[in-house]
């Protein structure tokens, strides 16, 4: 009898995955993507806020993702540790110490420490409705992960999860960063993905306050060049592809006749 049962198990996911293809092709990806170029930081949080509200009150709206690259800014989130704003660490608990900073700092409704966003930085925020995605917000970031792994697979870049260390990571140097905010269930803010450019503004904090990390980007593993437009259109791509992983599949019920 062991062998008849474990003979029905391929049968039995075969049609489990049937039926779900099937349901991923009756049901369009209800997510719209938008390149935004490049955007001071308070207009894209503006715009974020008003998105996030709009969604509130209108529970059927598509989620968004907006893809663009910052003007040169300093963020960091809800706590009151403000010492990952310094390199040193010297920054006083409860103190937010940005004076030494070379450009602006923005204290946003986020989870995490100090991180720097530029030009050659790739950002997205998704705008997602949780309540669509069993309000898991851990599979959440494990999707947001995913997401910028197999973005960096397309370009040849071999990246991973770290365990306890949200972001992507080519072996132990950091190439995307995640903060996330949720209100309402409704999630703001996202990803960096350090494309090209200058690395050195990290130099000037403790980046999402882990002491000794080395940040890193597509150009200085690839050893070639990209453009922040092009990446876009790759994780565009991606999200589209992959925004029903976030979405739990109804289950099947049999049908009366």
């Amino acid at each position: 009898m062991n062998g008849g049962a474990s003979s029905c198990e391929p049968m039995a996911q075969t049609a489990s995955r049937k039926r779900e293809l099937a349901w991923r092709e009756l049901r369009p990806p209800d997510l719209r993507v938008h390149w935004l170029g490049r955007m001071e930081f308070a207009d894209a949080l503006t715009l974020q806020e008003e998105i996030v509200a709009r969604k509130r009150n209108d529970p059927s709206m598509e989620d968004q993702l907006l893809l663009l690259e910052h003007e040169p800014v300093y963020t960091i989130g809800r706590t009151p540790d403000q010492s990952s704003l310094s390199a040193t660490g010297r920054i006083r608990r409860g103190e937010l110490g940005a004076a030494h900073l070379p450009h602006p700092l923005f204290a946003i409704n986020r989870g995490g420490q100090a991180t720097y966003h530029g030009p050659g930085q790739l950002m997205g925020y998704p705008i997602t409705d949780l309540r669509r995605c069993g309000q898991d917000l851990h599979k959440y970031l494990r999707w947001v992960e995913q997401l910028l792994i197999e973005t960096l697979a397309e370009y040849e870049i071999a990246a991973t999860q770290r365990k306890s260390l949200t972001g992507a990571w080519v072996e132990d140097r950091k190439i995307a960063s995640i903060g996330v905010g949720v209100r309402h269930w409704i999630t703001m803010h996202g990803f960096a993905l350090n494309v090209c450019g200058d690395l050195s503004p990290f130099d000037q904090i403790v980046p999402c306050g882990i002491s000794n990390v080395a940040m890193t980007s597509m150009e200085k593993e690839a050893g070639r060049t990209f453009s922040v437009a092009k990446i876009a259109t790759t994780v565009e791509a991606l999200a589209l592809e992959r925004i029903l992983d976030l979405r739990a599949a109804p289950a099947t019920k049999p049908i009366n006749i």
